[in-house]
């Protein structure tokens, strides 16, 4: 099994050579998908990433994650694992991920902090707005996860290659859900994430912002894929 790390990272240079050091042992490749970072992100990432894709302007996640299952696709890997460049998730887990895929013949594998102590470390409105978003999916679908915003992942080529190009700002619900839809089976795995990273802010003005962005998104799946 061919395994493509892909790391998303926006301005995150103090940290993105160790989480690419430490991911780079348990996969084939690891690319960089630099989202204009105004740092020294993508020099850093050069220097120790087997790939480097430079984004022209910033996208958001979503963009960046997309480009980064391009490589994947068109590189003919079997898997795509998806690691935060920020130092939130801890690479050691990714063995556990890729064998969710090959154990259980999952399509997708999330890692979730809910199935441990970890989500109590955040703030409340943070995790009201993950429990919210993840009770969505789940109503929407016959889903039963528990962390659908998380973006320590893992997917098959096969399902990323049918999947629709994500929003930039909300591309775990629309993904996971237009996936759960299609059909493709998504497990989740126990994994820490602590909050206090630099990449990972969520305050109550962000919360208010998603609701009417969400609904997009929603109706988009529904009614269009």
């Amino acid at each position: 099994m061919s395994v493509l790390a892909i790391v998303p990272a926006y301005n995150e240079a103090g940290t993105i050579a160790d989480v690419v050091s430490e991911t780079r042992a348990y996969v084939d490749k690891v690319v960089v998908i630099d989202d204009a970072s105004t740092d020294d992100t993508a020099e850093t990432a050069r220097e120790v990433a087997d790939g480097v894709v430079s984004l022209p302007k910033n996208m958001g996640v979503g963009g960046a994650v997309h480009t980064g299952y391009l490589v994947g696709t068109r590189e003919h890997f079997d898997v795509v694992v998806q690691i935060d460049g920020d130092g939130q998730h801890d690479p050691a887990d990714i063995p556990r991920l890729l064998a969710k895929v090959v154990e259980e013949d999952a399509d997708m594998v999330i890692g979730s902090r809910f199935l441990n102590d970890s989500y109590k470390e955040y703030s409340l409105v943070r995790r009201a707005g993950i429990r919210f978003f993840t009770w969505e999916v789940n109503a929407l679908s016959d889903l039963n996860i528990t962390d659908v915003t998380s973006g320590f992942r893992a997917y098959t080529t096969e399902l990323l290659a049918d999947l629709s190009r994500p929003e930039n700002s909300h591309w775990a619900l629309e993904q996971t859900l237009e996936a759960s839809r299609k059909g493709y089976k998504i497990v989740e795995i126990s994994t820490p994430m602590p909050p206090e990273t630099d990449g990972s802010q969520f305050d109550l003005g962000t919360f208010l912002k998603y609701p009417p962005r969400m609904l997009k998104t929603t109706l988009k799946v529904l009614l269009f894929r």
